[in-house]
């Protein structure tokens, strides 16, 4: 008995943490199956039989979590499964704050009960990705592969691309680079719902003109490497620029799923990413229009609709450009 007490309690903290996270899916679960209109009028919601119903879904979805979180060691996917059921539950509970509620304040407690739960849940499912036996989910890996041509010399497609300072000026996810040494920078992008990532890369190949590659230094919260080739487009067009990407994304491919939810697919990402570095190197702008001032982020696509360049007095309440 002892030595089963010791193996419970006495592993990692994100395990222990993961396994009282599955015990609260069950609590939480069991009565919104069993007992969904007492849990509808516990927190505040309109109590009828579609309510009921949406209630049960949600129950079900939990002790599924539940089973699945108690059934794996590492269960980093069903964590971050949970963390994708906490944001639908929030919308939810928006949802019924925005349709006046019969019992606000109970909703509002309700909300903020969801929003301790999503903290919870993210920060171990980051825990759980970043484990120190080093162990990945499947799925866990993105390589992705893109590809542009651009009307400019190779050379100076290489000298624009070896500056990675610049690189914020056309990656949307990034916020900063700045160079180390020779061969070395530190990286700050933005990640899944809000978060920020930081690391430090270093040149691993770098052939004048024709290609350059990095990889992130050991200890990166996110690994990644790339590659970049300047190829010459048939018939004097300019330059095919290619660029090959592999990184790894927290929670897998559920991960994955939330952020491509979220508008930060990352196929979406490098594709705007290019589109952006040719604008920048063919015009010396982004062309921008109040429709996407940032670019084709996927949460600014539901609504499409004709757009037309902005006005300089929107660019500057927009917070994009700068006075003369």
């Amino acid at each position: 008995m002892t030595a089963i007490s010791k193996t419970t309690n006495g592993g990692p903290p994100h395990e222990n943490l993961a396994k009282g996270l599955g015990i609260f899916s069950f609590a939480l679960g069991i009565p919104q199956v069993l007992a969904p209109g007492r849990v509808n009028r516990m927190i505040g919601v309109r109590d009828d039989a579609k309510s009921r119903m949406l209630m049960r879904a949600v129950g079900l979805r939990e002790i599924a979590a539940g089973v699945g979180i108690f059934s794996r060691r590492h269960p980093t996917e069903w964590i971050w499964a949970r963390v994708a059921g906490d944001t639908m539950d929030l919308a939810l509970l928006g949802s019924a704050l925005r349709s006046k509620s019969r019992q606000p304040a109970r909703t509002l407690a309700a909300t903020g009960a969801v929003a301790g739960a999503l903290a919870a849940d993210l920060v171990d499912g980051l825990r759980l990705s970043r484990s120190q036996d080093g162990q990945h989910e499947p799925g866990s890996s993105v390589q992705l592969k893109a590809a542009i041509t651009v009307r400019r010399d190779r050379d100076e497609l290489y000298a624009s691309w070896r500056d990675f300072e610049r690189f914020p000026d056309f990656m949307a996810h990034l916020e900063e680079v700045s160079s180390t040494g020779p061969d070395r920078s530190h990286w700050k992008a933005k990640g899944p719902l809000g978060t920020d990532v930081e690391w430090d890369a270093e040149i691993t190949e770098d052939v004048p003109g024709e290609r350059i590659s990095w990889r992130s230094l050991e200890g990166a919260k996110v690994e990644n490497s790339g590659t970049v080739r300047f190829i010459p487009a048939p018939g004097n067009q300019g330059t095919e620029v290619h660029i090959e990407l592999r990184y790894e994304i927290p929670g897998g491919s559920v991960g994955a799923l939330i952020a491509k939810l979220f508008g930060e697919e990352p196929a979406m990402q490098i594709k705007d990413d290019l589109r952006r570095f040719k604008q920048i190197v063919e015009t010396g702008e982004i062309a921008r229009s109040d429709g996407a001032p940032e670019g084709q982020l996927n949460k600014r696509q539901l609504k499409p609709r004709p757009a037309h360049p902005l006005a300089d007095d929107e660019l500057a309440g927009a917070g994009i450009g700068g006075g003369s």
